[in-house]
């Protein structure tokens, strides 16, 4: 069983996927990382052996065979999934692996848009939307207010 696994399931990343892979063996050193590709025809899986990830292929198309192989063939007490494309920032993983690990948390979602997303955002009544949204499910849900990590 691996402590830590950080899982990046892939299709086409290998403009992004050394530096993401870099960035977390450096913010979680004791973390193995695995690499799923899911038929990339850009050389990912031999970019991501290179830089240190274990690869694994899913051969079935999507996102979530992908997840569904991950979850099954890995065995970990704390697992951290990111993307490929480098929109996850590395500087929190290390706190939020804590939490799960010392039995603060059974799960801890990053957000990776808070800070920017409501000024990057220009689409006309998107926002609004989403402020809506997060408000129903919140109150259908008696949702407590999430602890921001």
């Amino acid at each position: 069983m691996y402590k830590i696994a950080v899982l990046i399931p892939c299709y086409n990343e290998s403009k992004t996927i050394a530096k993401v892979i870099k960035d977390y063996k450096n913010a979680l050193p004791e973390a193995d990382i695995f690499v799923y590709d899911n038929n990339s025809s850009d050389g990912t899986d031999t970019i991501a052996r290179q830089v240190g990830a274990i690869v694994h292929y899913e051969y079935r198309q999507g996102k979530g065979n992908v997840i569904r192989s991950m979850f099954r063939d890995i065995d970990a007490d704390c697992y951290l999934m990111i993307d490929g494309d480098d929109t996850y920032p590395s500087e929190n993983a290390k706190k939020m692996c804590s939490l799960v690990l010392q039995g603060k948390a059974d799960m801890v979602i990053g957000d990776r848009l808070s800070s920017t997303y409501f000024k990057e955002n220009k689409r006309p009544f998107h926002n609004f939307g989403n402020i809506i949204v997060r408000k129903c499910i919140n109150t259908f849900w008696h949702s407590t207010k999430p602890v921001v990590v």
